[in-house]
């Protein structure tokens, strides 16, 4: 008789409804798994590749067992065994049995079944027993008690999505600090503001980088909304919904048990048959990583935009040099972090499109797509978590303000015009700018030498403080309206027929 080693060095042979299937020496799957590994060919990656999955799949069949055994319907040696399993598997053991790939058919049972052989097997394999020795421990009799693919996996996806969202969270917070940092660094350093990429009115590089932080909060204060959805769950629901096969009190207790788990109030779904079919949550989980990372992207073009040149752009802030940039033009030095977070925007956004696809092809009382649909959601969210990681220590962190070349730029713009505006009317306003404009002369000696303010009131409307809301003016400023011989003195010579 062969020792449990011996078998597992030699492999198996295991049997489903199909017939035989062999099992490769070592394998904590079986022959669900195996069948799943011919069929899924598609895109070499393993439910593995999102660890959080795992930790879910896991929770879920701890959560399972310690209700089954509560209810008298599994045996406390038996619940025991399941539980041991489950938390090495938690802390890290046998994450690589999780073998089948992320795109499969079958609405998650492939994913369902790696999960409760890899238990199985791992307990077996702990106690002493022979791998594949389901006499002892059975996958579906004993581990997936009480369940069905259709209620456990959008249990798992739900609660590793809000996993993967805490570590996007983290990341997320401090990319916005990082930026805000910037902010405090850059207060005083002034800019000309632009829009439509044309010179507006000046501001100052800090109020730029500070608005950067404020969208990243206000998508960190979207996401957190969106966190509750996913704690109401369908376990229990089996099936379709009905609970055939669970014990009546099966639904409450697991999700007790779950919560205990988690340290979370998970709450289970009011329509058992409404929430096995529905995947509105996934579809507004995507939606609100769709616009944290077109936001994002936004950020990202304009780092690369105020970064441009060195010399023939507009060459404002300097991002920190990460890599050569070109093959045969030296010393050439391009954004490559800020261009890396913009794909994974791309991607987000494509993502997104799949998800909403997916959700509107569900049929009757069950989503046959949900594994495209978390396997998209995951991938977004690892994405957008390492791009804001590379984006913050890689970039932000590193930034330059070019404060000799802004203030060069300030002090040749015609948009501080826009602040006399008030009191010498619009009119008045537009002849500075364009005469500003065709003799290169300041606007401030230009309103004095047309008598419309003097040069201490000038100043004091086109002073920083003024010019970009930093500081109040307190002192009382008459107002000035138009004169029509300033005007006419105002109007620039034309250039000759």
């Amino acid at each position: 008789m062969n020792t449990p080693d011996e078998a597992a060095r030699k492999g198996r042979t295991e049997t489903d409804s199909l017939g035989t299937v062999p099992i490769p020496a070592g394998a904590l799957w079986g022959a669900h798994t195996a069948r799943a590994l011919q069929n899924f060919p598609i895109s070499g990656r393993p439910i593995s590749s999102h660890p959080r999955l795992v930790d879910a799949l896991v929770i879920v069949k701890q959560a399972a067992a310690r209700a089954n055994l509560r209810l008298g319907v599994l045996e406390p040696a038996k619940a025991a065994m399941i539980d041991a399993a489950c938390a090495a598997i938690r802390d890290g053991a046998y994450h690589d049995q999780f073998v089948v790939d992320v795109v499969q058919g079958g609405a998650g049972t492939s994913t369902n079944m790696n999960a409760n052989e890899v238990v199985a097997n791992a307990a077996l394999l702990s106690a002493g027993h022979r791998l594949g020795d389901y006499g002892v421990l059975d996958p579906i009799d004993d581990v997936n008690r009480s369940q069905s693919t259709n209620d456990a996996y959008p249990t798992a996806a739900k609660i590793a999505i809000a996993m993967a969202l805490t570590d996007l969270l983290v990341e997320h917070f401090a990319l916005r600090e990082a930026f805000a940092q910037k902010g405090r660094e850059f207060h005083d350093v002034l800019k000309v503001g632009r829009t439509q990429l044309q010179d507006a009115v000046p501001m100052t590089l800090g109020q730029e980088f500070h608005g950067f932080a404020t969208t990243l909060g206000e998508d960190e204060d979207r996401i957190r909304e969106v966190l509750p959805l996913l704690r109401e769950i369908n376990l229990g629901a089996t099936a379709i919904g009905t609970g055939i096969t669970a014990d009546p009190r099966y639904a409450e207790t697991v999700c007790t048990e779950l919560s205990a788990l988690l340290g979370e109030p998970y709450e289970t779904a009011g329509d058992l048959v409404e929430a096995t079919s529905d995947t509105g949550v996934f579809m507004q989980m995507s939606g609100v990583l769709k616009r944290a990372a077109v936001k994002l992207s936004k950020i990202c073009n304009d780092l690369r935009l105020l970064s441009s040149g060195p010399q023939a752009g507009l060459g404002e802030i300097t991002l920190p040099p990460r890599q050569a940039g070109s093959s045969i033009m030296p010393g050439k030095v391009n954004p490559v972090i800020p261009e890396v977070v913009n794909q994974i925007a791309f991607a987000v956004v494509g993502g997104d499109v799949t998800v909403t696809m997916a959700a509107e092809a569900g049929q009757l009382q069950l989503n046959a797509f949900e594994p495209i649909i978390l396997h998209s959601i995951l991938q977004s969210v690892s994405w957008l978590t390492a791009g804001c990681r590379t984006l913050r220590m890689h970039c932000v962190d590193g930034i330059r303000a070019n404060s000799d070349r802004l203030d060069g730029m300030v002090r040749t713009s015609v948009g501080v015009v826009t602040a006399l505006t008030p009191h010498i009317g619009y009119a008045a306003a537009s002849a500075l700018a364009k005469t500003a404009l065709l003799t290169g002369r300041s606007v401030t000696d230009l309103v004095v030498e047309a008598g419309l303010m003097d040069r201490d009131r000038v100043e004091l409307l086109t002073s920083p403080e003024r010019l970009t809301g930093l500081a109040a003016i307190t002192a009382a400023i008459p107002v000035v309206g138009p004169d029509t011989a300033a005007l006419a003195l105002l109007d620039p010579p034309r250039p000759p027929a």
